[in-house]
């Protein structure tokens, strides 16, 4: 008799980059609330609530194995779906969009301890080009 061996699927190593933004950030600057990063179980895919003034929404990122990059799938109150293309390194966090109508990204940089990230967002949608700048800062690490 044959035994099947089940083998358990691990996430891809590269989402270990996105462990950095785990835990709850206060935004200002140019836009002011509070976003969350916390890995949902399984740890294949990071969520985000965002909770901002004038954007209410969720985001889940995870690895894509056709572009080999962390890409995002982001749904807001308002209706919106937005796809995103993450890349977090130890000194930068990049958020890059790519959609018809819209292109753009933000380059952020962390401070020296990882508990703040400051950057601007800039993108152009239908012609006109946009954006912000935005500073988060760390205040509470979720262990889950």
């Amino acid at each position: 008799m044959t035994s099947l061996k089940m083998i358990t699927p691990l996430p891809h190593p590269m989402l270990k980059s996105l462990t950095r933004l785990v835990g709850t950030w206060n935004v200002s600057g140019e836009a002011h609330g509070q976003v969350t990063f916390k890995w949902m179980e399984g740890g294949f895919f990071m969520v985000q609530d965002v909770n901002l003034i004038g954007a209410k929404g969720i985001e889940f990122i995870g690895y894509d194995e056709t572009t080999n990059s962390l890409r995002s799938h982001y749904f807001d109150s308002a209706g919106k779906y937005l796809e995103y293309t993450y890349r977090v390194s130890e000194t930068e966090h990049i958020v890059l969009i790519d959609m018809p109508g819209v292109k753009g990204r933000f380059k952020g940089r962390f401070s020296n301890n990882g508990n703040t990230i400051s950057g601007d967002w800039k993108w152009v949608k239908d012609g006109e080009e946009l954006g912000y700048h935005a500073v988060l800062n760390k205040i509470m690490i979720n262990h889950f």
